[in-house]
Formats: structure tokens, C-alpha cells, sequence
């Protein structure tokens, strides 16, 4: 029998989608791949298109590249030249879907009607375009209610991607009896410059006044450890406001962590490359973070939080999202969109992290302002010793999430949209 060829395009943009979303939901699919659907064998042609996004590093061609899962991965600098002229990337299958996976939702249905493919739109908060989309895999009822009634028809109710973390088996740290922070200081250069320094200082602080705590960095696929020397030395202007310095990185052989940075103050930081870890952030007790879709991971697997934006930086403006991250390049508009923000944007949004935007409320805390290393460290110590104030953050966390099993439910929703076209 002919195995009959379906495109599956993957549309996606940053790191945090990639890992949390497409990885798991790609894996499955490759389980179905030369399997029947009905009486009719097919063959599942998985594709990556990364889309233009300011949230994005650079980097995500090389990540997803390195999985071996996809056909095809385009880079987002491609996007255009994609939409132009598909044929220039290689063969595109008669029949297949277009599933939107991070991004702006608008990609994705574009890229769909110049295939001639249908559309799934995973919606986490919105779903934007149901007029033009297929169907709406939302997470939860409320996003379904969001859609206007004529095409709530559309909508399936399906969980949520990021309930389906799975945690491999449970890792011990070497010293259980010491507590553990992760500091998470961004993926992108333009948050490493501020977080770098920034981050090394709050680390100094909490281990000048405690021997009893360890702090651990995952290190982001889209950066490595040079970058955090770059961002700590004197070529990194926002390091001149600091006094915290790397006084040598060392590699470490038999270990869990694959280096240890120690600062000028002689504290370590252990550095971790696996991506994702979060069987090992589950062992921390705390995690000081930037803003991002870092905190939806954390938030994910319940690991209490303080989330910072030191607006001090704010002419660091490629760090943001949105126009604000793009226009805010333009080196004679900075100044003036750092003001603008500084009056506005800060005002209007109340929340700027997952779980308390997600809950209307402040779940976990955020500090935003001008603030200082020193001022999160107090906080930060505060926090790991108050073992119940933990406890309620956890149990608040793990109400945010949907239903899990939304893998196997979208999964389920893709063969099942291929049957209708196949």
C-alpha cells in the first residue's frame, strides 16, 4: 500500500514555547508516523517554521535542529521568503495542517492559507482570529467563552500544554541538608546584560549572611557561559553598577552541574546545561526570576518564585516584547520610549508574571522598579525560611493549571482533523 504524505507545520517562536509545548506535542506525533488512520497508511512530514518575534534569542533554528525530529526547520529571518515562495524550501505535501504553537497567532493562519492547509490554534489565553482559523484547541473554558458565539463551534477544549511537564526520575542533590535557590537571569542578551550583574550581586548578598544555601543556574539552550563572562566584565556597561564579578568558571567532571562559577566574594554557583531541568528545580526551594515565559515554566511545576525587572535598565529596551522590543533598537527613540513606559505601560499592566497575570492576583511576588540586588536577597532569605509562606505559594500555584493530558488531547485533535483530509 502507497504511504500517503501529510505536511504537519509547526508554527512557533521562543525558547520557552519550544521546549514546554513543541517538543512534547512533536514527540508524540512521531509515534503515530507510518501508522494507519481509518484503512488508509500515512506518513506524517513534521515541520518547524519559526516566526518573527522580539521575544525570540536567535537561536531556536540551532535548538530545534539539534532534536533530529522535524523534516524541516526555517529560521524566522526566513518567514517572508517562506510565504513568497514555498517551493524554495523543498517539496510541500498536497494536504496538511498548520499548528500554532507560540507566536503571534496571525503567522500561522497566513502561512496555512498560503499552503492551502488548515489551521489548529492552541490557545492559551485568546484565540485571535476564529474567523480565518479551522480549529481552536483552547485550554480551558474560559478562553472558549472569549470566542464569539458563531464560532464557538470551533473551539475544543483540550488542557493544558504545560500541566503534561513530565519530570524524569527524581534527582538528589549531594547536600539535601542545604537549601536551594535557582536564579533564572534570561536567555536573551538583552536581559543577560542586566541579569548577569544583577544576579551575581543578589547571590553575594544571601551568601554573605548564609553557608547553608546553594544557588544553581540552568543555563538556557540559546546561551552559554562565555556569555556570562562577557556580561560581568567591564565590556557590559550595566556591570559598572555593580560590584559582584566572576572570579573564575570551572568545569566539574562527575557532577550533576557541569560547571561552578565562583565570584569575586568567593560564592559558588553551580551551572547546569540540561534543558529542561525540571527535575532538578523541583529540589529548590526558591527561584529568583526575570520576566518571561520562564515563569510559566516554574509556575508549571510549582516551584515558588520572586520575579524582578529592575527598571533602572529600562533603555535596555530589545528586552521587551512586542513593538516595544523592536522600535525600542532604534537608538534616538530609546530614551524617549524608556519615559513613555515608565509613565504607562507600568500603570496599565498590573501583573507582568504568569501566574499573576493567569490569577488576577498577586500569587507569587513581583518587584518592579528600582530596585536592588540587596533589597531581593533580604527578601529571598525571608522567603526560604518561611517554610508555610512556601507551602501556600505551591498550593496557589498548582490551581493555575489546566487539566494535563492536553499532549495526548491535541494529538488526538491533529489525527483527527488528517482523517477529514485524508
Amino acid at each position: 500500500m502507497k504511504t500517503k504524505k501529510i505536511a504537519v507545520v509547526i508554527v512557533s517562536n521562543g525558547p520557552g514555547e519550544l521546549s514546554t509545548w513543541v517538543k512534547p506535542v512533536v514527540e508524540n506525533l512521531n509515534k503515530l508516523n507510518d501508522s494507519y488512520v481509518g484503512n488508509k497508511k500515512f506518513n506524517l512530514s513534521i515541520r518547524l517554521v519559526l516566526v518573527p518575534c522580539p521575544n525570540a534569542t536567535g537561536q531556536e533554528f540551532e535548538v530545534a535542529s539539534s532534536w533530529n525530529v522535524f523534516e524541516l526547520v526555517t529560521k524566522s529571518a526566513r518567514f517572508w521568503n517562506l510565504l513568497i515562495k514555498p517551493s524554495s524550501f523543498g517539496h510541500w505535501p498536497k494536504k496538511g495542517i498548520v499548528v500554532f504553537l507560540g507566536g503571534d497567532q496571525f503567522w500561522s493562519i497566513l502561512l496555512a492559507k498560503r499552503l492551502g492547509y488548515l489551521n489548529i490554534t492552541y490557545a492559551e489565553w485568546i484565540a485571535r482570529w476564529p474567523q480565518w482559523t479551522n480549529t481552536i484547541a483552547a485550554m480551558n473554558d474560559e478562553v472558549k467563552k472569549l470566542v464569539p458565539k458563531n464560532y464557538r463551534y470551533k473551539c475544543k477544549i483540550i488542557g493544558d500544554l504545560m500541566a503534561d511537564i513530565k519530570l524524569e526520575s527524581t534527582i538528589k542533590f549531594k547536600h539535601p541538608e542545604k537549601k536551594y535557590i535557582a536564579l533564572l537571569p534570561g536567555s536573551k542578551k538583552a536581559k543577560l546584560c542586566v541579569g548577569i550583574p544583577f544576579f551575581l550581586e543578589i547571590a553575594d548578598h544571601i551568601a554573605n549572611n548564609n553557608d547553608d544555601i546553594n544557588f544553581i543556574i540552568p543555563v538556557a539552550p540559546t546561551t552559554n557561559k562565555d556569555e556570562y563572562l562577557f556580561f560581568q566584565s567591564n565590556s557590559n556597561p550595566i556591570s559598572k553598577y555593580y560590584t559582584s564579578k566572576i572570579k573564575k568558571i570551572k568545569k566539574l567532571n562527575n557532577s550533576l552541574f557541569n560547571h561552578v562559577i565562583e565570584t569575586s566574594k568567593n560564592t559558588k554557583i553551580y551551572l547546569i546545561n540540561k534543558n529542561p531541568c525540571y527535575e532538578v528545580l523541583q529540589n529548590c526551594q526558591l527561584a529568583i526570576t526575570t520576566v518571561g515565559a520562564n515563569t510559566a515554566e516554574l509556575a508549571a511545576i510549582n516551584l515558588p518564585m520572586i520575579v524582578v525587572l529592575p527598571t533602572q535598565h529600562l533603555n535596555v529596551m530589545s528586552a521587551w516584547d512586542g513593538i516595544f522590543g523592536i522600535i525600542g533598537k532604534i537608538p534616538l527613540v530609546n530614551k524617549l520610549l524608556t519615559l513613555i513606559i515608565k509613565t504607562w505601560k507600568f500603570k496599565k499592566n498590573k501583573f507582568f508574571s504568569w501566574p499573576n497575570i493567569k490569577a488576577r492576583k498577586s500569587v507569587v511576588p513581583e518587584r518592579i522598579g528600582n530596585i536592588s540586588p540587596k533589597e531581593i536577597a533580604k527578601e529571598a532569605e525571608y522567603l526560604i525560611r518561611n517554610e508555610q509562606y512556601l507551602r501556600n505559594i505551591k498550593i496557589n500555584l498548582s490551581k493555575l493549571r489546566g487539566k494535563n493530558g492536553a499532549v495526548a488531547r491535541l494529538t488526538s485533535l491533529i489525527i483527527n482533523v488528517i482523517k477529514k483530509i485524508n
